[in-house]
């Protein structure tokens, strides 16, 4: 049987192959610590549990839901956005609860995208913008981020080569795969640029609470409604990763429009599971103190790591990964990742997955405890110590 043409260059997802390799490895013994995926290996708050569990046992929440989901979920959203963002959405119009951002993206690609139609996208970045824009039958236009320019769009560079097919623009701060926060004058310039030049910005926020003590939403800058869609989740922020819980905010006719593609793509989230998102978006400041101070904590052990392996990198980084650049000596960050796999037993991210403008970096990931990634740290000393003896 012959595949649709539009899998065309769409690779198996990076992490699928790999995770599979690393099942291999361990099944022939080896241990393999993995410091590569950002899914968040704590719990959610009790509470959230605690929602579900109840929720889950009455007879009458095991019907289909509605396309916009639960209005409790909706509301939930909005008072989250108003408390954290100073950001005021409608909930009956601006919010659509997603399950999961992930296909949030695909459904945004799918309601606009049209064979031909053009979208920028950030190398290096998250490599499903890429899948779902080809999928969409969009075509792919990079723009560089770069470290000296503190990853930052080059929106000059951008303009001189002619924005007339482009209808979407992804962006993504605190960004990944870089860990970059965002400055006010960014958030202002990508709104200017949005509206300037007629592109719709899709800003991808999963990240904003995490080692980040000023959470921003690009909805908060004047004037962005018009052009701006926003998409967050509770996978990062409240420990919710495998729960598939997302939202997306904008303007009521942005939502309508995705509504239209979304609404024959599923039938809605189970409701104990919006119930007990909603609990989890009422939570106050002490519960991202206590999720944060534990990523502070193993923040400071991938630190010690990436020093061993000779690594340069910025201490001033958001998000769940720590984004370094590859010490002198190897060809790209797959050779370091290769290295301290086989060798030490530990997987590492290479940057070169997210583009190639990520191929001299590498990404190790928080979502470890420290005493794993003490033991990586141990192991990586042990191989360093054997080839310095062989040498």
């Amino acid at each position: 049987m012959k595949v649709a043409k539009r899998l065309e260059g769409i690779g198996e997802y990076y992490f699928s192959q790999k995770l599979r390799e690393i099942d291999e490895l361990n099944r022939q013994g080896k241990n393999i610590i993995n410091l590569g995926i950002g899914s968040p290996d704590q719990p959610p708050h009790p509470e959230v549990i605690r929602v579900l569990q109840e929720e889950s046992v009455k007879p009458n929440v095991h019907a289909y839901q509605s396309y916009k989901g639960s209005p409790l979920l909706r509301k939930a959203i909005s008072d989250w956005y108003k408390q954290w963002y100073a950001v005021e959405l409608d909930p009956d119009t601006e919010v659509l609860p997603l399950i999961g951002s992930k296909e949030g993206i695909m459904h945004i690609c799918m309601t606009y995208l049209d064979k031909g139609d053009e979208v920028l996208l950030p190398n290096p970045g998250y490599p499903t913008y890429r899948s779902a824009v080809k999928l969409a039958g969009g075509k792919c236009v990079d723009y560089v981020l770069k470290e000296k320019n503190g990853y930052a769009p080059d929106f000059e560079k951008l303009e001189k080569r002619g924005l007339k097919k482009v209808k979407l623009m992804f962006v993504n701060y605190p960004q990944m795969p870089t860990g970059q926060l965002p400055s006010p004058e960014l958030f202002e310039k990508l709104v200017a640029f949005g509206k300037k030049h007629k592109i719709l910005i899709v800003h991808d926020n999963p990240y904003s609470f995490i080692l980040n003590e000023h959470p921003e939403s690009l909805l908060g800058v004047e004037g962005a409604r018009e052009w701006v869609i926003e998409l967050n989740s509770l996978s990062k922020s409240h420990n919710m990763a495998g729960w598939r819980v997302g939202m997306l905010c904008g303007a009521k006719e942005r939502i309508e429009e995705v509504l239209r593609f979304k609404s024959n793509m599923d039938s809605g989230m189970f409701l104990p599971v919006q119930l007990a998102a909603a609990r989890a978006l009422s939570l106050g400041k002490e519960w991202q103190d206590e999720v944060n101070a534990v990523y502070r904590e193993r923040k400071e052990k991938v630190v010690e790591l990436l020093e061993l392996l000779g690594c340069s990198f910025s201490r001033k980084q958001a998000g769940l990964f720590v984004w370094a650049h590859i010490p002198e000596g190897y060809t790209d960050g797959y050779a370091v990742s290769d290295e301290v796999l086989y060798q030490s037993g530990v997987f590492i991210t290479p940057g070169g997955i997210f583009g190639n403008a990520g191929d001299k970096y590498i990404r190790v990931s928080l979502c470890a405890t420290v005493e794993k990634l003490e033991e990586a740290i141990k192991r990586i000393q042990k191989s360093k110590g054997e080839s310095n003896e062989g040498a």
